[in-house]
Parts: C-alpha cells; structure tokens; sequence
C-alpha cells in the first residue's frame, strides 16, 4: 500500500494516507481548467477515509454535470488545490497530484472530459479517453 504525503505552496496545509489509488487520471474539464489555471488536473482517487489533513481548508462547492456538489478544497492563505470530493463519488477523495511531495511513480493512464480538452493538450493513444465522466 503507498504512502501519499504532501502539501500545499506555503506549507500550511499538510495530509498523509497510505492506500492503493482506486484512480489515476487527468481531467480536463473547464472548472479544473480554471482551478489549475492550465490545461487539466492530474488527480489520485483514495479511499476518503484514508487521508488525514493537518491545516484548514477553504471550500469552494462547485456543481458537476450530474448536477450534484464538488467540493473543491484549498488551501486560505496560498490558494493551492489539495484535494476534491464528488457527490456522486462519496467513498474517495481525490488529490490533486501536484501537491504530493514524490510525484516519480505516477502515470495517468486515463483522460476525462477529453471534449473540453484544450486542442494543444497531448492525450497519448494508449490512454484511455472518456468524452465526460466514464459512468
């Protein structure tokens, strides 16, 4: 089972989980878009019960297509995005890959809300591709 630690720009916020990543994937719908303020997110799906969080974290709550709540979760005094929870997920948190401190293992084999995807993004052939949410 691996570790997971992290943490967001200034430190503030720190978490930890030891679980096997039910997800590894890259999303690239609009609201990432804007919370990353690039082309996509990378994200890791964990077990919720798995993380423990040291700091606050401030909550934007966002709606998804299926018109229930995504709870987006940063950090109040750098803004760094450390982890999101969906409704229509709720036994996983996921976290926002770019705050992990060892990052060497990860490899996304699966691409979401690849219509939204910017037209200069690279999706490799042999990832899999969902047009929105895979159900």
């Amino acid at each position: 089972m691996p570790a997971f630690t992290g943490r967001c720009l200034c430190g503030q916020i720190q978490y930890a989980a030891n679980a096997d990543p039910a997800i590894i994937a890259v999303c690239h719908c609009k609201n990432c878009q804007k919370q990353t303020e690039t082309a996509f997110s990378v994200i890791v799906g964990i077990p919720k019960a798995t993380i423990s969080i040291r700091g606050k974290l401030k909550t934007f709550r966002d709606i998804g297509d299926s018109g229930q709540a995504v709870e987006r979760n940063f950090c109040p005094e750098c803004g760094s995005p450390i982890i999101t929870n969906v409704a229509v997920m709720p036994d996983l948190t996921f976290i926002k890959a770019g705050t992990l401190y060892d990052t060497s293992w990860l490899v996304p084999r699966i691409h979401i809300y690849c219509d939204s995807a910017q037209q200069w993004s690279f999706i490799p052939e042999d990832c899999q591709k969902f047009a929105k949410m895979p159900t």
